[in-house]
């Protein structure tokens, strides 16, 4: 670790971007959970956090306004193999499923294997609220490297306990509040809704780019005190109109109170920078928007308690997907450290 530096190249020590970090010395953790049980369209997110990690190593470790990158103390937890299996399980009950209900069956026929899939999400769920657990209650700050966007549910409930009024900055191409989809209640399409119903102290989640979601939804979301949401259309018509981005970003973070959990599904971004995610939506956020408005949130006198980046597949002909993955989840470690160290 003396040898370290930080402006050679990256060395392949199992920590993300190369750190040389320790798990005792370790602020933060970073806990990979490679799941893609649930994915309706492009599968691949299961191999998202090895991508990244491998990715990471190209990223320099230099942020022209946030000073001390490279002493971040960041961990990363080892895969857990028997994460692997258990996605192999639910995965395989699930394109099941997906097949029967494509070729016009009735739902009520798939009980059982619907079953098998969300009996292999709760476990995951409990493996994850576990490590956030333990970690958190060691004093550090937790993120999830997915994986679906399904999986940081357990990581968002045991941070809503600790701080109770909490609110989630959610950036994503869909809304991800429908109560089931497919008949999977962990389901990837089911995130916020699940975070609504199961994080006991949640106080406000704030969407940001979503542009893919059904009426229900749009009910939901629209009817309901525990939303703000800033749709990708809204934001593009100011834009449009003449306002900053700046001014938006402004209007977006006043909606979130001092403790903030950022969740952070890479489809939020324009599919230019992630061609291979599971379901790419045209529009999006350019990766400046996305880094500005993060830096702003640091800056805001806020504290980012926590956060995941999810939905990150890896291309079959390249690295793009998960390079831009690696250089978000950097940016997003970097201004969540600075947050809770700015006074």
């Amino acid at each position: 670790m003396a040898e370290f530096d930080p402006d050679s190249i990256g060395i392949a020590n199992g920590n993300f971007f190369g750190l040389p970090c320790s798990e005792e010395e370790a602020s933060t953790v970073i806990v990979q959970v490679p799941w893609d049980a649930t994915v309706s369209y492009g599968r691949g997110t299961a191999d998202g956090p090895s991508a990244m990690l491998d990715a990471s190593l190209q990223v320099d470790l230099f942020d022209e306004r946030i000073p001390g990158a490279a002493d971040m103390k960041v961990w990363t937890l080892p895969e857990d193999p028997s994460l692997r299996a258990l996605n192999a399980e639910a995965r395989e009950a699930a394109e099941k499923v997906i097949s029967a209900l494509g070729a016009g069956e009735d739902p009520a026929s798939l009980t059982e294997l619907c079953s098998v899939v969300n009996g292999c999400s709760d476990r995951l769920n409990s493996y994850v609220e576990s490590v956030s657990d333990k970690y958190l209650s060691q004093g550090r700050t937790v993120a999830v490297a997915g994986g679906e966007h399904s999986v940081p549910l357990g990581l968002i409930k045991a941070l809503a306990e600790r701080y109770p009024g909490m609110g989630i900055l959610h950036v994503d191409a869909h809304s991800d509040t429908r109560e089931a989809y497919e008949g999977f209640r962990w389901s990837h399409a089911s995130i916020m809704y699940n975070a609504m119903k199961e994080a006991r102290g949640l106080g406000r989640i704030t969407q940001v780019g979503i542009r893919d979601f059904c009426s229900a939804e749009y009910s939901l979301i629209t009817g309901s005190p525990l939303f703000s949401v800033f749709t990708d259309f809204s934001i593009k018509e100011r834009l449009f109109g003449g306002d900053t981005w700046k001014g938006i970003c402004s209007d977006i973070i006043s909606t979130l109170p001092r403790e903030v959990y950022v969740s952070f599904d890479i489809d939020g971004l324009s599919p230019e920078y992630c061609p291979s995610t599971g379901t790419p939506v045209p529009g999006g956020l350019s990766f400046q928007q996305a880094c500005y408005m993060l830096y702003m949130l640091a800056v805001s006198g806020r504290r980012i308690v926590g956060l995941d980046l999810c939905e990150v597949a890896p291309g079959a002909t390249g690295e793009w997907d998960a390079n831009a993955g690696a250089r978000i989840l950097f940016k997003l470690l970097l201004y969540s450290e600075y947050s809770r160290k700015k006074k």
